[in-house]
């Protein structure tokens, strides 16, 4: 059995076995079961989703921490684009950025310089005849998550590109290597992530066998130690460390459409919000859309402003992000400051790229003549089944617990509806029962 790492996790002390959970997972991978949330493992793509619905914070995800650092002897800070939408606009991104020297490490470079990269390699793919269309971006772990375990059909359609932060991770270790004397498992590279399937995809990773990042750290876990140390005039002597470099392109991409935006596709389709991928995918797999080059796909309502691991109101972000966007663009062709305009086929990984593999969840048993039977099985209880797909059972529909019925995992009378039939039904048994017992002794000798 495959061995999973997830990033999201559950703290069954909170739990109280509400079904809030278990109705929001595109992939079906919760179940209520002895007044406990269960994840399955197989089916979680680390999305974040039970995290933002979860209303007694049972659902958390595990981050790496600033205490990591002393573990390398040089440490980079990669941030998200995203984290500057967690500030307002009279806090320069020099500032932000000084401020993750100032809580420890050695320097930083900016995922939106990755993102660059990654948007010159899209446009270049774009323009081959040979590929599968719609292409998909693999931008977001969670959304290739969601493919590989529920739409494996489309693995295809992925553009085979690292995302933005494994590319900054890559190039950034590859320079300070040798210009510091220290071997790549010297250098630590830390992401400072808003979501969980960014640090799931870590210990993980999509599409090579082994990740340049060492960790990632949530916004929401550094937020504060920036406050205390933003510097208001960033300092000139730390520029090189701390200087934005990466053009208003390369930093967009924190909103939904950035990437199409960088990547100058012209016929592409951008959804945000999980379900709402996940509804796109089921029209992508029909061949619906055969007509759409790209597909810009994001996990997070809004795109990574509104990951579950950043502070601020998903709205309110993306207002700050906009409006600092425009004035970047205003800033960077007053002083004729152009995204970058090529790249090298290293910073891509080249030959450490591998292929992604599905993990189809749909299997109900290795043995096809066991999993005919469970499928007849599922067929005959879904009939049985009111159909209304309440969730009290602690399946998330009743489509789910007549599968979780054929593994063995419920029974039938898990359904509140089945066990009320089930009780009339002993009730009238019992009725039926009394009338048919002999009178009793006492009344046939008349007392």
């Amino acid at each position: 059995m495959a061995e999973y790492f997830h990033s999201v996790r559950l703290i069954a002390s909170r739990c109280q076995g509400c079904v809030n959970c278990i109705k929001r997972c595109p992939t079906e991978a919760i179940r209520i079961r002895g007044g406990k949330a269960q994840i399955t493992e197989a089916r979680c793509i680390d999305c974040g989703e039970c995290i933002r619905r979860c209303p007694n914070h049972a659902k958390t995800a595990v981050t790496d921490c600033l205490a990591d650092l002393k573990n390398y002897k040089y440490n980079i800070a990669l941030p998200a684009p995203s984290l500057y939408a967690q500030f307002g606009l009279e806090i320069p991104i020099e500032s932000i950025l000084c401020g993750l020297l100032n809580i420890g490490f050695d320097e930083v470079f900016e995922v939106a310089q990755g993102a660059e990269i990654v948007a010159l390699a899209v446009h270049r793919y774009l323009q081959r005849g040979d590929i599968k269309r719609p292409a998909i971006s693999s931008a977001c772990p969670a959304v290739v998550r969601l493919i590989q375990v529920k739409y494996p059909e489309l693995i295809d359609h992925l553009v085979p590109v690292d995302a933005p932060v494994e590319v900054a991770a890559r190039v950034v270790r590859t320079e300070r290597g040798p210009e510091l004397g220290l071997a790549p498992e010297e250098i630590g590279t830390w992401f400072i992530t808003p979501c969980p399937a960014k640090m799931t995809a870590v210990r993980q990773p999509l599409g090579t066998e082994k990740s340049n990042i060492s960790g990632a750290l949530a916004i929401a876990q550094v937020y504060s130690f920036l406050l205390k140390t933003l510097p208001v005039n960033p300092d000139v002597d730390a520029n090189d460390k701390c200087g934005r470099r990466a053009s208003w392109l390369g930093i967009g991409w924190a909103c939904a459409g950035g990437e199409t935006v960088a990547a100058k596709v012209d016929n592409a389709l951008v959804v945000h919000e999980i379900h709402n991928v996940s509804d796109v995918l089921d029209q992508v797999a029909l061949g619906k859309l055969a007509g759409v080059d790209y597909i810009e796909g994001l996990a997070c309502a809004g795109g990574c402003i509104g990951g579950p691991l950043t502070v601020e109101n998903r709205f309110v972000a993306e207002h700050r992000m906009k409006q600092r966007l425009k004035l970047m663009q205003q800033e960077d062709g007053k002083n004729g400051k152009q995204p970058r305009q090529s790249f090298d086929e290293a910073e891509l990984g080249g030959a450490e790229r591998r292929a992604i593999e599905p993990r189809p969840i749909l299997r109900l048993d290795e043995d096809i003549f066991k999993a005919m039977y469970k499928v007849e099985v599922m067929e005959t209880m879904l009939k049985k089944l009111p159909g209304l797909d309440c969730g009290s059972c602690g399946s998330p529909n009743c489509k789910a617990l007549a599968e979780d019925i054929a593994q063995g995992t419920a029974s039938e009378t898990d359904c509140v509806f089945k066990l009320r039939e089930r009780v009339r039904d002993l009730a009238k048994e019992m009725v039926d029962l009394a009338e048919k017992l002999p009178p009793s002794l006492d009344k046939e000798n008349g007392e």
